[in-house]
Parts: C-alpha cells; sequence; structure tokens
C-alpha cells in the first residue's frame, strides 16, 4: 500500500487526498456535462459541486468522529484534522441537506438535481475507494485465501491494529492477525461495482422518467452494493447482526424501492422545466406562429 505517494518540500501528497480530488473533478466534470444536458446554468453545477465537497467532507469527518467518540476525546486535534476517517454516509447527507436548501433558494427541486448527480455520485464513490485502498486505511476485508487476496501491511491502518481483539483474532497465534495476512480487497470490490452502476445509470439518464425516479434506482442499486460488502468486512454488528452502514444501506434500500414504485405508477406528476428550456418553447412556438 502508497498511503504516502510523495513529497513536495514540507508537503506530502497522500493517496487518499489524491485520489479524493480525482473523484470530485471527474463526477464535477460529469454532473456539469449532464446539468447543460437538462437546459441548466453550467454555473448551477459548479455550485453544487462544491456544495458536495464542503458539506460532504465535513458530514463524512463528523460522522466518523461520532463513530469513534473514545478516539476523538483522547486526541481531539489529531482525529479532527487527520487526513483518514471520512465516512460516506456522513457526507452524503450532510451534502443532502445543504444541496436541498440550496435547491429551494434557486426554485429547482432536489429531486430534479439528484437524479442528474446520480451518475457523478456513484462514480466519485468508487474512485474514493481507491484512495481507501492504496491507504490501506481499515476499509478492507476479513482474511481470505482467494488468489487475489491483498496484503496491506503497510497501510495506515495494519491488519494487527484492524482486528485486534475480534473473534478474527482469536484463530491466530497470541491472537494477533499477522500484517502480510491476504485480506478481501473490498475497496476494489466497490471500485467495479459502482462503475458499473455508473454505466447503468449514465445510459438511463435519458430516459422520458419521472423526476427522481433515476435517484430512487442509484439509493437501490448503492443500498446492495454496500449492504452486501459488509458481510466480508469487520464492523460492530448493532441490531439484528447487521453494522450500522448496513442498517442504513437498508433504508436506502427501501426508500428506493418505495420511490421508483411510486414514480412508476405516477407518470403524469408535472416535471421540472428549466428556464433556459422554457424560453426555448416560447421561441420554437413563437417562430411556428410567425410562419403560419
Amino acid at each position: 500500500m502508497y498511503p504516502e505517494l510523495f513529497k513536495i518540500g514540507p508537503f506530502t501528497v497522500y493517496s487518499f487526498g489524491l485520489m479524493l480530488g480525482i473523484a470530485f473533478v471527474i463526477s464535477s466534470y460529469i454532473l456539469t456535462k449532464e446539468i447543460e444536458r437538462r437546459k441548466m446554468s453550467s454555473n448551477f453545477a459548479t455550485e453544487v459541486t462544491l456544495l458536495a465537497i464542503i458539506f460532504g467532507i465535513i458530514g463524512s469527518k463528523l460522522f466518523d468522529l461520532f463513530e469513534n467518540w473514545d478516539l476523538f476525546l483522547k486526541n481531539p486535534i489529531g482525529q479532527a484534522f487527520s487526513p483518514g476517517g471520512l465516512t460516506f454516509y456522513g457526507g452524503l447527507i450532510l451534502a443532502i441537506i445543504a444541496i436541498w436548501i440550496y435547491g429551494r433558494r434557486k426554485k429547482v427541486p432536489f429531486l430534479v438535481i439528484a437524479d442528474a448527480a446520480s451518475p457523478s455520485l456513484a462514480i466519485a464513490y468508487g474512485i474514493g475507494r481507491i484512495g481507501c485502498h492504496l491507504a490501506g486505511d481499515g476499509d478492507y476485508g476479513i482474511p481470505t485465501s482467494l488468489p487475489w487476496g491483498t496484503n496491506y501491511e503497510h497501510g495506515t491502518v495494519p491488519p494487527s491494529v484492524m482486528f485486534r481483539g475480534s473473534e478474527i483474532a482469536r484463530h491466530y497465534a497470541g491472537g494477533i492477525v499477522p500484517d502480510n495476512t491476504p485480506l478481501h480487497p473490498t475497496p476494489i470490490y466497490e471500485f467495479l461495482i459502482m462503475l458499473i452502476i455508473f454505466w447503468i445509470l449514465w445510459k438511463l439518464r435519458k430516459k422520458d422518467w419521472a423526476d427522481g425516479k433515476l435517484f430512487m434506482l442509484y439509493l437501490i442499486f448503492a443500498g446492495i452494493e454496500r449492504f452486501l460488502v459488509e458481510f466480508i468486512r469487520l464492523n460492530e454488528r448493532l441490531l439484528f447482526g447487521l453494522t450500522e452502514a448496513q442498517l442504513i444501506s437498508a433504508l436506502m434500500i427501501i426508500t428506493g424501492i418505495t420511490g421508483f414504485y411510486y414514480f412508476t405508477n405516477n407518470k403524469n406528476r408535472k416535471k421540472f422545466i428549466p428556464v433556459q428550456l422554457k424560453t426555448d418553447i416560447k421561441k420554437i412556438k413563437h417562430n411556428h406562429n410567425g410562419k403560419l
């Protein structure tokens, strides 16, 4: 693993931070193109992206601090400003709230923004997972004998630390999982699955669907992906033998299925028409009437 890629003078370039930056650049470009296709301002896409970046990072860090409250109390400054420790769902929730408020101010329905951003969300999450893989920050899976089992001993959180005190560690000498133990590269699994999800959403984005239906599909796919991958990761089981991420994923899946069913059976819902598109329609009607 390569948590630190290189140094430029006193500055260190971290693999996770670099991949996070790449994820935002690519997702921003894709979102801008989709916003423009929908006849909305490219500036709107830039502003939405900035909100997603700022509140996504803040939410991810806050959620992680709440999950690791004991560590935060022991070292508040170190934990708050560490380059690692970002929880995706925390960022997603806070970013959704911020963008919903922004959309209301701009008089653009949230579901319209969510539909446009769905492919970008998928690809951004996938690329971000590559950063987790390179950093070896503990997002990897449990030990495996599969030929692609990966060595994370040089990661920021080596296996001997990650699995300390767990049921898995009891099967190893001294209750310690050797750092060179082959593990499921779950970040790579998630990256590949998210590529597929991105491709599906990208292909379906031009469908004449009710506003919000594409986003519901994203919730279903993303929820299923994370729910399943959690079975081969080490996370605390909170309720019904499920992890926190699985409980949130289950909520996403239920919301997505309910919403998808609703929008499918309400095809005549009034769709949002951007100002630019309204102007174009008026011009077409005016020219048509003029010719008559």
